[in-house]
């Protein structure tokens, strides 16, 4: 169930960013499991993309981490206060990454509540990237972790979206990006109440 490292390398990022949708993405800390159906995602295209950390070949030592091979996990602090976590896909030095921009809740819902100070109910509760990440528990300590391993995964439970169940558009807060700000590289399952109500 838990998808292989193999699946990660894939090179086309719009296609995982995509297929990840339906994919259920579980934590373990301190032996509580909580985990979230993945209904929201952006892609990002590596060295060529404006909006992302490692364009035009950037590395320092936050973005070192996207160039390293597909199924690594890169969490990084916005804006000061939210942790935001992002899938590293593609191979060794090909910084190729997807954000995860929000999760249905599924297991461990008590705990997530506990973690967000509000209901499973809420949409609020693991919309957009920050809140999901918070509501499974994710802070910095996640950085470079992989994903195949007992701390963050990633699993395949048959929970499938048609090519119409999906919606795709411009990505969020990467105004500094100029043209690739347009570029519909978010998706999101259509009619789901966690997805981010960002509309463009």
């Amino acid at each position: 169930m838990k998808l292989p490292l193999s699946y990660y390398s894939n090179q086309d990022v719009l296609f995982l960013a995509k297929d990840l949708l339906g994919k259920v993405l579980f934590t373990e800390i301190n032996g509580n499991i909580t985990a979230g159906i993945i209904v929201e995602t952006e892609a990002y295209f590596g060295r060529q993309d404006k909006a992302s950390h490692a364009y035009g070949g950037r590395r320092t030592d936050r973005t070192e981490t996207l160039y390293s091979h597909g199924g690594i996990s890169y969490v990084y602090l916005c804006y000061g206060i939210h942790h935001l976590f992002n899938v590293v896909t593609s191979v060794e030095n090909d910084p190729h990454a997807v954000l995860i921009r929000a999760i249905e809740p599924l297991i461990g819902k008590e705990i997530m509540e506990s973690r967000r100070n509000m209901p499973a109910s809420k949409a609020a509760i693991s919309s957009g990237p920050g809140s999901a990440a918070k509501a499974l528990g994710i802070d910095r300590t996640f950085n470079q972790k992989d994903l195949s391993g007992a701390e963050i995964w990633i699993e395949n439970q048959n929970i499938q979206y048609s090519s119409e169940e999906i919606e795709s558009g411009p990505r969020v807060g990467v105004a500094y990006a100029g043209e690739d700000a347009l570029l519909p590289w978010r998706f999101w399952v259509k009619g789901n109440k966690y997805v981010s109500k960002y509309k463009p």
